[in-house]
């Protein structure tokens, strides 16, 4: 896997259950008319060629400002020995084939990233596949982690899990070193967001909650912000 045809942004592919994992996210635009043959590539060869201890997602971008074209996203995730071993191999025949027959299919790259998994809240164990995400700059890393374990812990995600970790490279110019998702089972628990099943005095305990974070989170800068929805995982 030394070479990577199809080149990549976003960022984790949450779906390992330990806190702290690794990720290596690649970013790419395809036209309307190939997506359903860019899916099939990936599909076919992802169901045949299993990587231990690696997990292996195709996300689809959403909801996105104009700015931020990429409309799919590949993303790997898996301890540090596990990913190591991958890159290590070059995949041979097989992947370079699949990379050739995506060249065909893939308008333009647009980037690509690593990075780590660092905490996770919520229903840990539940199937997300929505996820709104948020690409963040901050200041003080440990302010930051801290705040937001506070948040979610005195007001635990329900029926979503909430996830951050940082960038390692592929940063741009904007300086973004962390992100954050939420993951919900649908649209519609996206579209309601966080306080659609609350009552009011629960909610109103919430905003007094997020507040508080805001105050005390060592100062952060949304870069970009956006919805995925995972269209496979392998």
């Amino acid at each position: 896997m030394k070479k990577l045809v199809t080149s990549v942004l976003l960022f984790a592919a949450f779906a390992i259950s330990a806190q702290e994992s690794y990720w290596t996210n690649y970013s790419f635009i395809v036209e309307p008319q190939n997506q359903s043959t860019v899916f099939k590539l990936i599909d076919d060869y992802f169901k045949e060629h299993k990587w231990e201890g690696v997990t292996v997602t195709l996300y689809a971008n959403h909801f996105h400002d104009a700015d931020n074209e990429q409309t799919h996203v590949l993303g790997f995730s898996g301890s540090l020995d596990a990913l190591g071993a991958i890159y290590a191999d070059d995949g041979g025949d097989a992947w370079a084939l699949l990379g050739s027959r995506l060249d065909h299919f893939i308008k333009d790259q647009s980037g690509a990233r690593m990075g780590t998994t660092k905490k996770r809240y919520g229903d840990i164990e539940g199937d997300y596949p929505v996820q709104q995400y948020y690409i963040l700059d901050v200041e003080n890393a440990a302010a930051f982690e801290k705040a937001l374990t506070k948040f979610n812990t005195d007001f635990k995600p329900e029926g979503r899990v909430v996830s951050m970790g940082n960038f390692t490279s592929g940063i741009s110019p904007e300086g973004e070193n962390h992100w954050a998702l939420v993951g919900y089972k649908d649209f519609k628990g996206a579209i309601g967001g966080a306080n659609a099943t609350l009552t009011p005095a629960q909610r109103t305990a919430r905003d007094a909650g997020w507040k508080n974070f805001q105050e005390n989170n060592g100062g952060v800068r949304m870069v970009r912000s956006g919805l995925r929805y995972r269209m496979g995982q392998w």
